[in-house]
């Protein structure tokens, strides 16, 4: 149903006029000291019939009016601001952020129209052995984070173990076996190698990038949040990768 079928809907169950409504919002405006807290009922019918757009003023004192939440109001024209987090992803595509829908990627929004194929990736990720749906979340290695580049490219989709968190020195054969974790830091995420000294937690960029490695006060400025036990990522460096690449070789 159209929003403004819907606003509608919303005054004929409160059985109010157009016309009260007028002097409804008029002394909300004079209170306010504010004029465009102010409906005129031509300006509603309008609105009603979709021939007019709303503004935040004019919704607040519709929420008074027809005893609503306002917060349910805007979401009638498509603005749902419990959607924030999702859209933090989308506006900033190069940084390396979680994937925050319920435990798994397939109903998240990704942050660029260049990992629309990740959606589809996630079906195939293969758990690990132990690994229920309640540990796994889903992050997503920013445009510009080339911290285990090549090995995993930017805006490659990572799956993340929560229950792996234990960092214990050991032997690798080789660098597949080497557990890569996603870690969670001031206000942003990183995911590479990790290696404990004191209470230094170094991250560790795989040996053919031109990262360096990074220092974090354990655990004030850095945890760990989970393993990443897989993960998919483009075979060659698309166009915005090579020219972050170049930069990143630059500085």
């Amino acid at each position: 149903m159209p929003s403004g079928h819907q606003l509608k809907t919303l005054r004929n169950g409160r059985n109010i006029t157009v016309r009260e409504v007028e002097h409804a919002s008029r002394r909300i405006a004079d209170v306010k000291g504010d004029r465009r807290f102010c409906i005129s009922n031509g300006w509603l019918a309008q609105l009603e019939n979709g021939a007019s757009e709303s503004s935040i003023h004019k919704l607040f004192s519709l929420s008074v009016i027809y005893r609503v939440s306002f917060l349910d109001l805007i979401r009638l024209y498509n603005v749902d601001v419990d959607e924030k987090e999702k859209y933090e992803r989308i506006a900033d595509p190069y940084l390396t952020q979680l994937v925050i829908d319920d435990h798994n990627a397939e109903g998240g929004l990704l942050p660029s129209a260049r990992c629309d194929n990740c959606v589809e990736l996630a079906t195939k990720l293969v758990p690990a052995a132990n690994a229920t749906r309640d540990n796994i979340l889903y992050g997503y290695l920013g445009l510009a984070d080339f911290t285990m580049y090549p090995m995993i490219r930017p805006g490659a989709l990572l799956r993340i173990d929560t229950k792996q968190t234990r960092l214990s020195p050991g032997a690798w054969r080789n660098e597949f076996e080497r557990p890569i974790f996603f870690v969670e830091l001031r206000e942003a995420y990183a995911c590479g190698w990790c290696e404990l000294q004191g209470n230094q937690l170094l991250v560790i960029p795989h040996h053919s990038s031109p990262a360096s490695v990074r220092r974090f006060t354990y655990s004030r400025d850095a945890e760990i949040v989970g393993r990443v036990i897989s993960y998919s990522t483009p075979c060659i460096d698309q166009e915005v990768n090579s020219n972050e690449l170049r930069n990143t070789k630059a500085r």
